[in-house]
């Protein structure tokens, strides 16, 4: 037995030599694949109408996020970077950020509902950030240098942001929808009054665009600072400040233009949605943010 023990020991990276649980990559797989649990037990709470107040949603994400941590924490300590270089640890980073709000307003008892909206978000967009073209790693990490690391760690988290006021309208347009075929049910009980929901969204919001404001003043600043060569006509310039333009028309008319409820929280829920289709393709397109 020992005989075969060290025959297998010795063989087995030909054997799986692309499986290495351990690794960063592994422990966000791990992370995805709760999300997944999660999304699964939502899909029963649905069926069910929210009968019973939801607790292990909240569980669940609070164990995934764990190892989402840790996945971050290897992947920094390993580049001794920020790990926000590539597609797949932007992604990651938005999703701990969309988990790590949603944790922290679970605290409160009508919010822990977020999770049933957000864990399917988290396990479709984790799934897609795990296929491997995705992770590449050049020799000269663009965005490792100076406050560049900052820039983008503001960004992704004003995205996070965004993320979770599109959760929250999805709650609110459910919850309207219910009030208005009059179906008094137990969720109407459970989730948080609409006009919660409502501030919920506008408050994400603001804080999403002041995030993204700042962001993308330090990633203007650092591309000066740097000397590189760039073109304002680049398909992630132009991309960031379509959407800059598009999250500041939804508060001037929020806030300036009264428009609320369903136009505000269909709003969040749209442009979060062109925000998660369009953000890979442009990175693709852009000569800054692109593979070598």
């Amino acid at each position: 037995m020992t005989e075969i023990y060290r025959l297998l020991n010795r063989h087995s990276s030909l054997i799986y030599p692309r499986v290495n649980v351990v690794s960063d990559r592994g422990y966000f797989a791990v992370a995805v694949a709760i999300y997944g649990l999660a999304s699964i037990y939502a899909f029963f709470l649905w069926r069910r109408g929210f009968l019973r107040e939801e607790r292990v949603s909240y569980v669940l994400l609070a164990c995934a996020l764990g190892f989402h941590t840790v996945a971050m924490l290897k992947r920094g300590f390993t580049l001794s970077r920020c790990p926000v270089n590539n597609l797949y640890e932007a992604i990651a980073f938005v999703l701990w950020t969309i988990t790590a709000i949603y944790l922290v307003l679970g605290l409160w008892r009508r919010f822990r509902f977020l999770g049933a909206f957000a864990s399917p978000v988290l396990f479709g967009v984790g799934v897609f950030a795990l296929f491997p073209e995705l992770d590449q790693r050049g020799a000269d990490a663009d965005l490792a240098r100076g406050w560049s690391s900052v820039h983008a760690a503001l960004i992704l988290l004003a995205y996070g942001a965004f993320g979770l006021a599109s959760v929250a309208g999805a709650m609110y347009l459910t919850q309207e929808r219910e009030l208005k075929l009059r179906k008094v049910r137990a969720v109407l009980n459970l989730l948080p009054p609409i006009g919660r929901l409502e501030l919920t969204v506008g408050r994400l919001l603001m804080i999403g665009f002041a995030l993204l404001t700042v962001g993308l003043s330090l990633g203007a600043y650092n591309l000066h600072a740097e000397g590189r060569p760039y073109s304002v006509w680049d398909a992630k310039i132009l991309w960031s400040v379509l959407v800059w333009v598009i999250y500041l028309g939804l508060l001037v008319m929020h806030l300036r233009f009264a428009h609320r409820g369903r136009r505000i929280a269909l709003g969040a829920v749209a442009s979060f949605a062109f925000v998660l289709l369009t953000f890979w393709g442009t990175n693709l397109l852009s000569a800054i943010h692109g593979p070598p």
